[in-house]
């Protein structure tokens, strides 16, 4: 497992590289370039300076979070064409600097949604959290002005650019079925996978966050069976998922470990969460810790090692502790505590299996 950690970039972020670089066992970022517009073409001179940044601090930037699908990609509009083109000439710019896994997502409209970004908790902190009730009787308008009136940085998937056209999106969207999305996804897989593995990149989808239909916008990468399906849509390990453990945890029916043993050798990028849901379907994101969520954390720690895992593992989402001012969900402390609790679960596993061959070789 080869620990890293996400960065939004200098003047982007709350959370400095000298400061990633002192956590144990982190050995790279993932990062993007949050400036460029979706179905852009990235400048290389703006990798470069992220490279040059890295390199300052003995770090490396092998996955990417996210190169972001241009919207009329998922609508399968005609000019989708040309962004796909952008789209492959940013992975043939990636590859020159050592990216080894893309992650992306094919959500419309919302990358992620939640009602509370600073929902308080038992304990003083605060965390995201979702009341899936007031998702159902909310205006999206209201809900963006609240998301965007709380952060005083840019929120990934909640971009300006984005935001500004809502009400277009929207009607764009209006007879899009889930099929249609599937239709649109495998075109763009069909051009841009053999892209990638043709520059040694793999695509890695992440789930949608939360894993079903928000304002009656079609999800499709949501549970084991449509995995199933986006992986058969292209059958190579270019074509591979970002597992996220807190985008599926919020559906209890989303049996995590299963999908691990079952996909392992298609996951070359793992972000892993915990989230206590409750009976009502709401749902908010606590420590790493198995005992503060309803995912069994630990559990999917194992089930990775127990498949041989070598690739790449962020702490996704942390509470906002200690009084620390950042952008929510992504401040230093708590993410830096859940390295640590899975460095600590990990390394017990190898522990335990070094003495049991040491075991065997002494019988």
């Amino acid at each position: 497992m080869r620990m890293v950690f996400r960065w939004f970039g200098e003047g982007n972020d709350t959370v400095s590289l000298d400061q990633i670089r002192q956590i144990p066992g982190v050995e790279g970022i993932v990062w993007a370039l949050h400036d460029i517009p979706a179905g852009e073409e990235w400048p290389m001179d703006k990798i470069l300076e992220v490279r040059d940044q890295a390199d300052r601090y003995g770090l490396h930037l092998d996955v990417v979070e996210s190169v972001n699908v241009h919207e009329d990609i998922k609508l399968g509009l005609p000019s989708r064409d040309l962004y796909i083109q952008n789209y492959i000439r940013t992975i043939e710019k990636l590859a020159q600097v050592g990216v080894k896994v893309i992650c992306y997502n094919f959500m419309p409209v919302f990358d992620w949604a939640r009602t509370d970004l600073h929902k308080a908790t038992e304990d003083g902190s605060t965390a995201l959290f979702f009341e899936k009730a007031k998702i159902h009787g909310i205006d999206p308008m209201e809900l963006v002005r609240d998301i965007t009136a709380n952060s005083a940085l840019t929120m990934p998937g909640w971009e300006p650019e984005r935001l500004a056209h809502l009400g277009s999106l929207f009607e764009a969207y209006k007879n899009v079925t889930e099929e249609d999305l599937w239709d649109n996804l495998e075109y763009f897989l069909s051009a841009v996978v053999p892209a990638a593995e043709k520059n040694g990149i793999r695509m890695a989808i992440h789930p949608d966050d939360p894993p079903w239909p928000i304002f009656g916008l079609p999800r499709i990468i949501t549970g084991r069976d449509n995995i199933r399906r986006f992986l058969k849509l292209y059958d190579g390990p270019a074509n591979s998922i970002t597992l996220c453990s807190g985008s599926l945890g919020a559906n209890p029916d989303n049996d995590i470990i299963r999908m691990i043993h079952e996909f392992h050798d298609r996951i070359p990028f793992t972000h892993i969460r915990n989230v206590r849901v409750f009976e009502n379907g709401d749902f908010i994101e606590t420590s790493h810790r198995t005992q503060d969520g309803t995912v069994d954390i630990a559990g999917i720690v194992k089930a990775y090692h127990d498949n041989g895992f070598t690739g790449y593992c962020r702490p996704d989402h942390g509470r906002h502790i200690w009084g620390e001012e950042c952008r929510p969900g992504y401040g230093l402390y708590d993410r830096a505590l859940g390295i640590m609790y899975l460095w600590g679960v990990w390394d017990s596993l190898e522990r335990a299996r070094t003495v049991s061959a040491q075991k065997e070789a002494v019988l």
